[in-house]
């Protein structure tokens, strides 16, 4: 709960409050435990907490417990026990102005990025492409940014990698071998990728960040995300995170040390976002964590144990809240150690002991003071959220969707001309001036008629001049021997004979061949 007095208060210790220094807010932070230990309302703690200050947050709903921060809390018996132990008597039960997301579109908001925004890096991730394939990828961000393609969806960038398959010889001299195996893979990679739903995320309208960054009445917008059926897809959920971090990295001005952060970003399994991970990538998600910190965003991280963290990210987490740990094995135990050794020491109690007796509910605390240093671990007890503690019904969450501001914002799909339409509208013009190029002349009906006169008045010619030559040839042979030939037919009937009969040949033999012609084709 957030008052003048004690500020963003979370947790009460036998000293008293324990509250988070609101310019040390973006210092980000840590939420750990083992299952069942209270890590969920101790999130819904704090965040209620950031929004009666006017912070703005955003949170991934794993159960959709989270949702219940968009309704008043009640009295119950827990909390008239707790009420006492916190100095509090009269709890002013209240709801979080809230804003449904969901990247499939059902539960909220729809929240969609362009392949483009990913960029290369993330979707190789998301694509767990080896070196190779990582390679032809980035290959192919580069051609579609030299030819001014839009690579907006997951079509987009199918056509893109077809596109520079068939022409890898024109572009490997200048980027390197492209080979249709790693081509291939990465074609069979985003198939399922589309299988998990990511074609409803890849694209337009594309999700403005600055709608996470709003107040109402005073109170920051919570910005809760369904992730029950997301979660099913781990690489995609924590990609997408990532990919929101380094958006409001990239968008949002330096602001340094406010007194109040502008936005605080909860990341639940936090390991997720580490798991199988290159080292390049780590190296960026640390990189963003350092300095985002510098535009007035917190990030705070939920997860088991502290050891899923990395240690170089684990050091940059100055508020922290641990509740209990099991050591069953020496695996356990260790974790245990390490958590304990996050902590500057109280000597009124032994941390590693502490941590493995912790009752639910309860956790050691320690956040930043004003000068940025960590304070003395506390143990203590978290606040009770004066939000309604688990689900909504679908008729609220509905009721809820539908009286949000951007509501209608994002819901309708746009598809304009990218990559995948001007790729194909080249390939339609090649395919018709190849036609055209081999496609044989048509011979006009007058140019096919006037062609079989031709032929057949030669035929008529070559008949009475081959007539008439034997006719001659006859006379004077005759005349010769003095041998007198009879005939019945005279000169001129041969003559006519012949001719009718070599055009009658003629004529025969182009019509049939003309008609063989036609039943060919």
């Amino acid at each position: 709960m957030f008052d003048k007095e004690r500020g963003l208060y979370i947790a009460h210790c036998k000293n008293g409050a324990l509250s988070i220094t609101g310019k040390m807010a973006n210092r980000h932070g840590l939420i750990a435990g083992a299952t069942g230990t209270g890590k969920t309302v101790t999130l819904q703690v704090m965040a209620e907490t950031f929004c009666q200050a006017g912070v703005p947050c955003f949170m991934a709903d794993m159960k959709g417990d989270l949702s219940g921060i968009s309704q008043a809390g009640k009295l119950s018996g827990f909390i008239e026990k707790r009420m006492p132990e916190f100095g509090i008597e009269n709890p002013e039960f209240q709801s979080c102005p809230v804003r449904f997301f969901d990247v499939y579109g059902e539960q909220g908001h729809p929240m969609r990025a362009t392949i483009s925004q990913m960029g290369p890096q993330l979707l190789s991730r998301l694509l767990d492409l080896n070196e190779t394939q990582d390679g032809v990828l980035n290959i192919v961000f580069r051609i579609a940014d030299e030819r001014g393609l839009l690579i907006l969806d997951l079509k987009d960038l199918r056509a893109m990698l077809d596109y520079v398959s068939q022409h890898a010889k024109e572009y490997t001299s200048k980027y390197g071998n492209i080979s249709s195996a790693s081509v291939g893979a990465i074609q069979r990679a985003l198939l399922q990728l589309e299988n998990q739903g990511a074609d409803k995320f890849f694209g337009e309208p594309s999700f403005d960040i600055f709608d996470l960054m709003q107040t109402e009445g005073g109170k920051g917008i919570m910005n809760v995300l369904a992730a029950d059926k997301l979660m099913m897809q781990p690489k995609l959920y924590s990609t997408f995170l990532l990919w929101l971090l380094s958006e409001l990295y990239s968008t949002l001005p330096e602001v340094g040390d406010l007194p109040l952060p502008k936005l605080v970003f909860f990341f639940d399994e936090a390991h997720m976002l580490f798991d199988g991970t290159s080292k390049a990538l780590l190296d960026k998600i640390e990189q963003v964590i350092r300095l985002i910190r510098s535009k007035g965003v917190g990030i705070y991280f939920i997860t088991q144990s502290p050891t899923d963290i990395p240690e170089n990210i684990l050091g940059q987490l100055g508020n922290r809240v641990q509740h209990a740990l099991r050591a069953y094995t020496p695996k356990d135990q260790k974790a245990v150690k390490t958590a304990a050794d996050t902590f500057r020491p109280n000597p009124d109690f032994k941390t590693d002991e502490a941590i493995m007796n912790l009752e639910t509910g309860e956790a050691l605390v320690s956040f930043l003071d004003e000068k940025g240093a960590p304070s003395m671990v506390e143990r203590a007890k978290i606040l009770f959220p004066l939000s309604q503690i688990g689900a909504v019904t679908e008729g609220q969450r509905l009721d809820i969707i539908k009286q949000s501001r951007i509501y209608g914002k994002y819901d309708t799909p746009v598809d304009r001309e990218s990559a995948f339409e001007v790729l194909m509208a080249e390939a339609d013009r090649a395919l018709q001036e190849q036609e055209q190029t081999e496609a044989p002349q048509p011979e006009t009906k007058g140019k096919k008629k006037a062609g079989i006169w031709s032929k057949v008045g030669k035929a008529i010619l070559t008949a009475i001049t081959s007539t008439l030559a034997t006719m001659l040839g006859t006379y004077v042979s005759d005349k010769v021997t003095g041998k007198k030939t009879k005939s019945r037919t005279s000169a001129k009937g041969r003559v006519v004979k012949n001719a009718t009969s070599a055009a009658t040949r003629t004529i025969t033999k182009e019509l049939t061949r003309d008609i063989l012609g036609n039943l060919i084709k």
